[in-house]
């Protein structure tokens, strides 16, 4: 991110060019429905895939730019971000995973070419070690779909970078961005040990799974509240004086931790990570610092419009974990079902397929969506219908 919680064409066009779609489909909205809390009239029938399909489509039609690249709002600002940009990639995965549509692994591998040119210098470095991390991320979830080398070059080019900003600066833990060696995040050290163990997974490299272990403990032990298992943004150092910020406290760096958890406990079958990882995912569930009437709070657009999607990729994967209790599992699946269902009915601007920030209120038409608050209902709706095709919501 360019900077911490910074406020980082809008007519949508019909052709879908390149998923072989000839309109948007908005089944949803073909006869009228009852409200399933009413009674009397037809059941409302939730339309998860045809839906992710409409956002997919709106966010490439009214977002993209150039090189493959996406830009960062659909009201003319045509900015090139890199971290968004990144997980444009994963929702182009999850596209391309639910449906089988080879137009999305074009889309990929435009993107992911178009990222590195975008960026300057024919180079994917980048000062902000989390961009770099996300993109990584969002790769190897592309060639584990596609077995496309490129994209695990690629991962494996950033990860060689990136540890090189692991310092014994607080004990541990990788910076920021590659110039504060005195401050450390949680959004650069969560998603850098999901990331060593994606290519633990492939390499079966035992350097990677120290290296995920060691960052893991280091983060534990300084960003995560043992009692709550609450994640805190960040440690700092400012004229000698050493905070720990928690009073920031956001959606993504309680996914990635959950994410975290769940890869080391599948690799080692040591339960301490699964329980940390169930014990963030309850607090999810209960926090007014994340929630807002039972769901996900409005985080704002910009940065903070990317949040909850970051949480939701991760949250599906707690949901869906085979040895979790029956009674998380359910909570957990409700809690889904509640946000993607309040977010359908509520937060989409049709027939444009534009998301909300807060996923209780439409944005208001000829309103500006930034790219990251779009990524983040492509995500939720996306998971509404895995976990919808998975059997969970019930």
């Amino acid at each position: 991110m360019k900077k911490l919680f910074s406020m980082r064409r809008g007519i949508i066009m019909l052709s879908a060019i390149g998923l072989g779609l000839s309109t948007i489909s908005c089944d949803d909205e073909a006869i009228p429905l009852r409200d399933p809390n009413s009674t009397g009239g037809q059941e409302f029938k939730y339309t998860w895939s045809q839906t992710a399909d409409s956002l997919q489509t709106s966010t490439y039609n009214n977002y993209l730019g150039t090189n493959g690249t996406f830009i960062e709002n659909n009201t003319g600002k045509s900015t090139f971000n890199y971290w968004p940009n990144a997980h444009v990639l994963d929702v182009l995965v999850d596209g391309f995973l639910r449906t089988g549509n080879e137009n999305y692994k074009t889309r990929m591998k435009a993107l992911v070419q178009g990222i590195k040119v975008k960026n300057g210098n024919n180079t994917y470095n980048n000062v902000f070690n989390d961009d770099m991390l996300w993109l990584a991320n969002s790769c190897l979830r592309a060639y584990d779909a596609t077995k496309d080398q490129e994209y695990k070059d690629v991962a494996d080019y950033l990860w060689g970078r990136i540890k090189l900003s692991w310092s014994d600066v607080f004990g541990g833990g990788i910076t920021w961005k590659q110039d504060t060696p005195r401050q450390k995040n949680a959004v650069s050290n969560g998603p850098a040990v999901i990331l060593a163990m994606r290519l633990y997974e492939i390499d079966k490299k035992a350097d990677d799974l120290d290296w995920a272990k060691k960052i893991y403990a280091w983060q534990k032990a300084n960003l995560v509240d043992p009692v709550s298992g609450t994640v805190w943004d960040n440690i700092s150092e400012v004229n000698g004086v050493i905070t720990t910020n928690k009073d920031w406290v956001f959606t993504y760096n309680m996914g990635t931790w959950i994410g975290a958890g769940l890869r080391l406990y599948k690799a080692t079958n040591d339960q301490t990570y699964l329980d940390d990882a169930v014990k963030c995912g309850r607090t999810v569930l209960t926090s007014p610092k994340l929630l807002s009437e039972g769901l996900l709070r409005d985080e704002g657009q910009g940065d903070g419009g990317l949040f909850k999607g970051i949480l939701v990729r991760y949250f599906v994967e707690l949901t869906e974990h085979p040895t979790i209790n029956s009674t998380d599992k359910e909570k957990f699946a409700a809690f889904m079902k509640f946000n993607a269902q309040t977010f359908y009915k509520k937060g989409i601007l049709r027939p444009g397929m534009f998301s909300g920030s807060n996923w209780k209120v439409a944005p208001a038409a000829g309103s500006n969506t930034d790219l990251t608050t779009q990524l983040s209902g492509v995500m939720l709706i996306e998971a509404a219908a895995k976990l919808d095709k998975d059997g969970y919501f019930k």
